[in-house]
């Protein structure tokens, strides 16, 4: 008999989640507890292995590559997380998610905006203790950190060939690996928890105030993604449908779980496996993005806040919209990526744009839904930045993404 994928045990379990949560509120709501403990099973390594990937990728590259290499990352994470943004306003002028949405019903769930300011942004990605940012989670704070002791790394093996620290390293890293796979072997009974207990806890009626606003995001990601993938398939003469079949897993968890972190460990597999890419492209470039191409929390912002002033009947003109759009790129920098971040993203740029900070109370009841949007296009488009710089430097092994599953 042959075995039922993962994919497939998922996507199971959030057909099954959603009607055990409708049925069963009360069944869906005890469930809470076993979603939580997976949660917390998968975020537990984390931290941990972007540190070493990290470390890995940077102490095991050729100096000057490294910054050829770094440089392009950078480029390509900066322009797709701009014109996502960009794309969520045109696509929120275009179609007005907005109107018509009466916010008399919004409840006060006392969110508080959350000052920013260029200087204290840039204070708060470096560490003051590498162990208490392992600790709290503070992504890109590790990746900070992770950066300077590859380089340190680097430099040490350049003058110290015959030491084994690298080879040391290497082997963590398997084992990390390792206990993420672990944890995955109950990813489907926690998710099904998940996905009961949130929904038995909300109820589908929580989405139909917002229902023109959802359709809206999803049509916007679907179609920026489709932008993606076109660019992908003339630049690197990638069958699409291919590419679809391949990410499938990842895009699959995404959506589950709402959590870029808790994808990561599937992306990073199924990019070299799958996708054909080196690890050295992947152990660099995929943790990178998590923190600093966030193309869906950009968007989400940036369709987020125009449909605020929509509703509040606030028309921006042109400046105020390439503001909203530039603001968006930079806060999304700050994201958490972790399920539940983007109402704390919304206090920051809400504010910093005129708009009144309870109108985010609205928004609290779809926060799941726009989560799964919003990690599925974060994670993709991390995978699709891959693709671009390892066919820049020549390293995908076309041999590996044609082949059949």
């Amino acid at each position: 008999m042959k075995k039922v994928s993962m994919v497939t045990q998922i996507v199971i379990a959030v057909v099954l989640g959603v009607a055990f949560g409708l049925l069963l509120p009360k069944v869906g709501a005890e469930l809470k507890i076993i979603g939580d403990v997976f949660l917390r099973l998968m975020q537990m390594a984390i931290p941990v292995l972007i540190l070493g990937q990290i470390i890995q990728a940077v102490g095991g590259i050729n100096p000057q590559e490294l910054t050829k290499l770094g440089g392009k990352t950078i480029a390509v994470f900066g322009v797709s997380s701009l014109l996502a943004a960009g794309w969520g306003v045109l696509m929120a002028v275009v179609f007005n998610p907005g109107r018509g949405v009466d916010l008399a019903g919004a409840q006060d769930l006392g969110i508080e905006a959350q000052e920013i300011s260029a200087s204290e942004t840039f204070l708060n990605f470096i560490p003051t203790n590498i162990f208490d940012s392992l600790s709290r989670g503070s992504i890109i704070q590790i990746i900070v950190f992770s950066l300077f002791f590859g380089i340190a790394l680097n430099r040490y093996m350049q003058s110290k060939p015959d030491s084994k620290l690298f080879e040391l390293l290497l082997d963590f890293n398997e084992v990390i690996i390792n206990v993420i796979r672990y944890v995955m072997i109950i990813a489907p009974i926690g998710i099904f928890a998940l996905i009961t207990s949130t929904i038995s806890n909300l109820g589908l009626q929580i989405i139909l105030p917002l229902l023109k606003y959802l359709l809206v995001y999803g049509l916007a990601s679907l179609l920026f993604m489709g932008l993606w993938i076109l660019i992908l398939t003339v630049y690197c003469k990638i069958n699409p449908i291919r590419l679809i079949q391949n990410m499938k897993s990842m895009t699959v968890m995404a959506l589950a779980t709402t959590s870029s972190a808790i994808t990561l460990p599937i992306a990073m597999e199924e990019s070299t496996q799958k996708l054909g890419l080196s690890e050295r492209i992947t152990n660099l470039v995929l943790p990178l993005g998590m923190s600093l191409n966030s193309n869906g929390s950009a968007m989400h912002m940036a369709i987020t806040v125009m449909t605020i002033s929509q509703m509040y009947q606030m028309d921006f003109d042109v400046p105020k919209m390439i503001t909203v759009a530039v603001t968006a790129t930079f806060v999304s920098l700050a994201n958490a990526v972790v399920p539940g971040a983007g109402l704390v993203s919304l206090a920051i740029i809400v504010p910093q744009l005129g708009l009144p900070i309870e109108s985010i109370a609205i928004f609290a009841g779809v926060e799941w839904f726009v989560g799964m949007l919003r990690t599925f296009l974060n994670v993709n488009s991390d995978v699709y930045s891959a693709i671009l710089v390892a066919r820049s430097e020549n390293e995908i092994d076309y041999e590996i993404f044609n082949q059949k599953a």
